[in-house]
């Protein structure tokens, strides 16, 4: 009898997930981008490169997101 998704564990259907994620991540370069997506690529891109604004260090945003939880 063929098991449903919503009956494994949660600890198993989360490793699932991360295992489909990480599979589209390594074949993203096949997914095709619209020519919107384009442009707004060419966009930040010009925008990056005028102010190079690198953003806030990673650490820095993660505590930012951790204390409003």
């Amino acid at each position: 009898m063929a098991t449903r998704v919503k009956d494994l564990p949660v600890e198993v259907r989360l490793k699932l997930v991360e295992d489909l994620w990480d599979s589209i991540a390594a074949d993203q370069n096949k997914l095709p981008l619209t020519e919107a997506q384009k442009a707004e690529l060419d966009n930040r891109l010009d925008e990056f490169e005028v102010d190079n604004d690198l953003g806030e260090p990673s650490n820095i945003v993660l505590e930012r997101i951790r204390r409003s939880l």
